[in-house]
Parts: C-alpha cells; structure tokens; sequence
C-alpha cells in the first residue's frame, strides 16, 4: 500500500505531554490481543462441551455464559480503537501515519460488529443447541466482520512494516510482512481444523502487541 501522505521519513515533534497521552493510548493495542486471547482460553476451557479443535473462541459468546465472551469483544475493539489513536499521534508525521493507524481503527470496529452479531451454533456448541444447517443473517455478519477486520489487519502490518525498518531496523520490518501469510494459513487450514484457524487470528493480536510496544519504545527513546 503506498502512501503518498506520509512521505517525511520522521515524525513531528510532540510535546512530553502529547507524548506520555500517546503511550498511554497505545497501551490499548499492547494489552488488548493478550487479554483477549487469556479470556477465550480460560473460558474455553472452563464451558463443558467446547473444544478447541472444533470451535471458535468467537461461540464463546453463546449459552448462558456468553455475555463474558460479547464482553471480551466489546472490550477488545475499545482498547484497539483507543490504540490506534496513540498510534496516529506516535507515527504522526511519518511513514505509516496515517493508514497504519486507520487499519488497526478499522481492526477494532470489527470486534464490535462481531459482539452486535454472534456465530452460529455448531460442532456441538453449545450442548443441546440444534446443530445448524443455513448459516444464519447475524451469523453471516459476524464472519463478515472477521473477515474485513484480519484483511484490514494484515494490510495495516504491511503499512507499518515502513516505520519499523526506519525506527526499529529490517528485522522486525521483514517479519511484520511475513506475519500476514501465517494469519492467512491459518485461517486456509481451519478446514482442517479450527485450531488452526484460531492460531492464526491469536499470531495477529499478538504480533500487533509486539509491533506497537517496539514502535513506542524506540520513539520514546527518539
């Protein structure tokens, strides 16, 4: 993705305060994929009749105890949202200023979308669901949602790859654009098994934690 906005190589100077109110945003992006994927563990193991190779984290919110994984989204998009305005005024002025932090924005929306409009029962989950035969109008949009939200999230690793290499060296550049192509193994490979698939969305929230705590700390030191 080119970036025609963005061309200065380095960012605007920040006051400390803009800078510390920067960090602090940013810290929403740093926690959000951890503290997600620690919630779904721990309730997928917690709820009788849910398996990790055959159901998505995303079912969680099904059944009586749903509300806790429909909070994890809400509270997941929130943190990634905020994040991606510290990231704008951490980037702002250089390159990846300005979409990289529009992608990620666009990441946390769909984690909203996906709280709004919950998966289908299915592969046995909930116990005593009716297994489902159509995929249903909310759950249509909940994949919809994952869909563009991971698409918008592996687009924004490719935008941001072009601060890294300036900030953070080639290193982490080259592996923030080969992330994408293990995000979409994974999801390739849940036909397999569903596992796979949740690997592959974990790899993206996690990469993007490390991603952004790297981009923050070298500008701190900058």
């Amino acid at each position: 993705m080119t970036e025609t906005l963005d061309a200065r190589p380095h960012a605007v100077p920040a006051s400390p305060a803009s800078r510390a109110a920067a960090r602090g945003l940013t810290a929403g992006v740093v926690v959000a994929g951890p503290l997600f994927l620690v919630a779904g563990v721990a309730q997928g193991l917690a709820r009788d009749g849910f398996d990790f190779t055959r159901n998505a984290i995303s079912q969680l919110a099904l059944g009586g105890a749903g509300w806790i994984q429909t909070m994890s989204f809400v509270l997941t998009g929130a943190l990634l949202i905020a994040g991606a305005v510290g990231l704008r005024r951490t980037l702002r002025g250089g390159p990846g200023g300005t979409w990289g932090p529009v992608l990620v924005g666009v990441f946390g929306a769909s984690f909203w979308a996906a709280a709004v409009f919950p998966a289908d029962a299915g592969a046995g989950f909930p116990i005593g669901a009716p297994e489902a035969t159509a995929m249903s109008g909310h759950g249509a949009v909940h994949m919809l949602a994952g869909m563009v939200g991971y698409l918008a999230l592996c687009a924004a690793f490719a935008v941001l790859a072009r601060p890294l290499a300036v900030r953070a060296g080639r290193g982490w550049a080259v592996a923030t654009r080969l992330v994408p192509l293990a995000v979409l193994a994974g999801f390739a490979a849940s036909a397999a098994t569903v596992l796979a698939f949740t690997a592959g969305a974990g790899l993206g929230l996690l990469w993007l934690a490390a991603v952004t705590a790297r981009l923050v700390t070298v500008s701190a030191r900058a």
